[in-house]
């Protein structure tokens, strides 16, 4: 059993060795031939490993952005489109729930003088926004006095700072919203109004009082606010607590309003990117089929350039399996020297796209181990039927073609 186990060591390295010969023999083709795995395997690693990284910095952007707080976006029923400030204040007593703040959007013409811009974003906000975040770089908040009052009072970033009120102090100025006179009483940093619902509305250029907003969109009640959770509150705790009294404010209907944590977002977005890192890399893959296909082709040729050679080893007493070794090591060998070139190269190629679009890199343990596994796959599947060819060959025929 021993002198078998040596016997087949030795025959393994001799395979090896003349495989690595006939390789070194071949440069020109043997490079073509592997150059083809290499691209394969570069795409693979290199899109696998730089969405992984975009997924990364996703991840942990959502994660601060969202940190203690959750989106309500109300659809409403046919009985009632929305929530009102009593609906909120009972909200606010849960004791999940530290305080929130109502999102009106709008979306106006505003002027100064001779200067003005359409579509300029606005959002109505209450005073507890304020109080939470700290935007106000110049002036003073927005108050209670402000929402009871429906007061045409704002806040301005420095864009629109730069458009209307460039060399001049915008505090106390008029500008006028659809119209309508607003005393601006205030500059805000557009920094500090990132939140959930921001990722899919955008920062807004001017703030008013929610009531304002609501009044100018001809509307009563609220259909989205965020909510600021209390100390060590979960946000699946709190959308538990909320959601058996969002259901009784609609009636118990179903579907009157979805409530948004940062964690289904990240879910959703895991899920995006991993569909994407799925189908790039079966795109990618598509190239280490065609270098699969060079494989095949190349040992089909050095079956037929070494029949003499194989006939001379039948006729010594090579049996076929041994015969099949030698073909199958040779493409394994082409097939694995350019996995283990294009994992480098793929990379080296990660780390530049990752620095370009200013994400992470992270080293993806299973896109090494998909590249490496997929051209060893490749080499052995598309070179087995060169060997099972190559030791199917009668001697006598092999070397009638000395």
């Amino acid at each position: 059993m021993l002198k078998a186990v040596k016997g087949a060591v030795v025959m393994l390295r001799e395979c090896v060795a003349m495989s690595l010969d006939n390789i070194r023999g071949n440069k020109m083709r043997s490079f073509l031939t592997i150059l083809g795995i290499l691209i394969g395997v570069t795409a693979v690693i290199a899109l696998i490993t730089t969405v992984s990284g975009v997924s990364g910095s996703l991840s942990s952007s959502f994660s601060s952005l969202g940190a203690g707080t959750l989106t309500v976006s109300v659809t409403g029923s046919d009985l009632k489109a929305g929530l009102n400030t009593d609906d909120l204040k009972e909200l606010t007593e849960l004791d999940v729930i530290e305080g929130l703040t109502p999102t009106v959007s709008l979306s106006s013409r505003v002027s100064h003088g001779g200067s003005y811009e359409s579509r300029v974003s606005i959002s109505g906000k209450n005073s507890y926004y304020f109080r939470i975040n700290d935007v106000v770089t110049r002036g003073r908040k927005l108050n209670v006095i402000d929402e009871d009052n429906m007061s045409f009072v704002c806040l301005i970033n420095d864009d629109m700072m730069e458009t209307f009120f460039y060399g001049i102090d915008p505090i106390d100025q008029s500008l006028y919203i659809d119209g309508i006179p607003f005393t601006i009483v205030g500059l805000f940093s557009d920094e500090g109004t990132e939140s959930i619902a921001s990722l899919f509305s955008g920062s807004p250029d001017i703030l008013i009082p929610y009531t304002t907003a609501l009044k100018m969109n001809s509307e009563s009640l609220v259909t989205s606010f965020t909510v600021y959770l209390a100390d060590g509150v979960d946000s699946g705790d709190a959308s538990d607590a909320m959601e058996p009294v969002l259901d009784a404010m609609f009636s118990y209907e179903e579907d009157c309003y979805s409530i948004i944590t940062m964690s289904s977002v990240e879910e959703t977005m895991e899920q995006m990117l991993s569909m994407m890192a799925a189908l790039l890399g079966g795109i990618a893959s598509i190239a280490l089929v065609v270098g699969g296909i060079g494989i095949m082709n190349m040992m089909l040729t050095s079956v037929t350039e070494r029949t003499v050679e194989i006939g001379l080893k039948k006729a010594l007493g090579a049996i076929p399996w041994q015969i099949q070794a030698q073909f199958l090591i040779e493409s394994f060998l082409l097939s694995i020297i350019g996995g283990m070139a294009g994992v480098a190269l793929g990379l080296l190629l990660s780390i530049i796209l990752t620095n370009m679009m200013g994400t992470t890199f992270v080293v993806s343990v299973g896109a090494i181990a998909l590249g490496v596994g997929f051209s060893a796959a490749v080499g052995i599947i598309f070179g087995w039927a060169p060997a099972r060819k190559a030791s199917k060959l009668n001697p006598i025929d092999a070397l009638r073609s000395m």
